[in-house]
């Protein structure tokens, strides 16, 4: 709980600092007096003044944060009317609101290009067995084919095959996919799909496409010492291809089998170096939390996937940073859109809850994981801001856009009721979301 409430703070503070930061570097820039900037809510722990007179500051709780700049210049903040933002042209003040989301979007394609630039190791995208009658067995795809592109874009591993195909595993469409057969020969296929519905708890799209990564064969992680699987000559890193009658069973299969033989003498055949080694063993009987006598071998096990390593140069990987951040705007731009029509469940809004518990899970996966996060949810922080509604920078922008083509600001009164309109739906849209994760956690 603790390390999940810890990962969840940095995400949001660290985001949302960005965030701020854009409106004071853009502020500065434009000659705007900023009083103060602020991290965090609750008592100030540190206070300093820089050069400039802007109060710099840091809460004891690092959740949200505000620019604070000069907007009257009556008022004994200091400054002339040249600081005051609201004496600039609309022009500069359209610049410093947007640039708060749009830092947050160049945080992402910054994060998502640090991740190419370092490399990560992913599964490679090898099929399993399509199920019969789904759009991936109806085009003919085979147990063994490797994904080396979607629609003309190479790909290299099973994360880049599933982006690939998420737009239309969701809107629908055909799919252009390369294969290459275990012989190494190039084919190439149509992939149908239909339009899925969208729901929270829906099984995974890719399967139910017929896509899923081969199922994987078990691999000896770990040696219990004295275990039944040392004394026959296990090894970490053997490779479990056959158990009895058994040939190449799952993870689950060669589990049951062995926990149903307790006390009776066994074979299994390993590759040990590339090579088949056959050993005899014979599984403990213990007990098991429900009482009952089960066989165990001693051994840890884990998926022996065919991992690649996703790694691209320089150039390469800020361009991909920034068209993975572009496809993600257009990909929950796409969201929000069936969603006011009905196509997509509103269940799918989540709010701090849902989001605190994947910042947890992505950490404990590993940095890549949890960073890979950080971008997805800098995009989020950046396309919410930027809708259209009072309260957010979007709905000041409007104002803004609004005041060009009049040639002159909207009435107080307009601006009053679209506050208030504009609080009403942010209420709305955070009572859902907290809703939907109190469902979550509950249901």
């Amino acid at each position: 709980m603790f390390f999940t409430l810890l990962a969840f703070i940095v995400a949001l503070g660290l985001l949302i600092t960005f965030h701020e930061l854009g409106h004071y570097w853009v502020a500065r820039r434009c000659g705007v007096k900023v009083l103060r900037f602020s991290v965090g809510f609750g008592r100030v722990l540190v206070r300093r003044f820089d050069r400039h007179g802007t109060e710099w500051a840091l809460s004891a709780i690092p959740l949200g944060g505000y620019v604070k700049m000069l907007d009257d210049p009556q008022r004994s903040d200091g400054g002339d009317a040249r600081q005051a933002f609201n004496q600039q042209p609309v022009g500069k003040r359209f610049a410093i609101v947007a640039a708060g989301p749009l830092a947050n979007l160049l945080l992402a394609a910054v994060l998502y290009a640090a991740l190419g630039l370092v490399g990560m190791q992913e599964p490679a995208a090898i099929l399993a067995a399509p199920a019969a009658g789904t759009p991936a067995a109806q085009a003919g795809l085979l147990e063994g084919d490797r994904i080396v592109e979607v629609n003309g874009e190479a790909v290299r591993s099973w994360g880049e095959a599933r982006w690939g195909l998420l737009d239309a595993l969701t809107s629908g469409g055909t799919v252009s996919l390369q294969v290459e057969g275990e012989g190494g020969a190039a084919r190439q296929h149509a992939l149908e799909l239909k339009a899925a519905s969208i729901e929270p708890d829906n099984a995974d799209l890719m399967a139910d496409a017929g896509l899923a990564l081969a199922t994987p064969r078990p691999m000896v992680r770990e040696v219990v010492a004295g275990g039944a699987g040392e004394q026959a000559g296990l090894r970490d890193g053997d490779v479990i291809i056959a158990a009895g009658p058994l040939s190449e069973p799952s993870a689950a299969e060669l589990v049951e089998y062995i926990q149903s033989h307790a006390g009776q003498a066994m074979a299994l055949t390993v590759l040990r170096n590339d090579a088949p080694v056959r050993v005899q063993l014979v599984p403990r009987a213990e007990t098991d939390a429900s009482g009952e006598q089960v066989g165990r071998i001693g051994v840890m096990l884990g998926a022996d996937f065919p991992m690649v390593t996703v790694r691209y140069g320089p150039f390469e990987s800020v361009w991909r940073g920034v068209a993975r951040t572009a496809d993600t705007v257009w990909f929950s731009l796409k969201m929000m859109g069936r969603m006011v029509t009905g196509d997509v469940s509103v269940r799918n809004i989540s709010g701090p809850v849902t989001i605190a518990d994947y910042a947890g899970q992505s950490a404990r996966i590993g940095l890549a994981a949890y960073i890979g996060f950080l971008a997805l949810i800098s995009v989020s922080i950046g396309v919410l801001n930027l809708l259209p509604i009072p309260m957010l920078d979007g709905g000041h922008l409007m104002y803004y856009i609004i005041e060009m083509l009049r040639g002159k600001p909207l009435p107080d009164a307009w601006l009053e009721t679209g506050q208030r309109v504009g609080l009403g739906l942010l209420a709305a849209l955070m009572g859902l979301a907290f809703f939907n994760d109190f469902s979550r956690l509950f249901g």
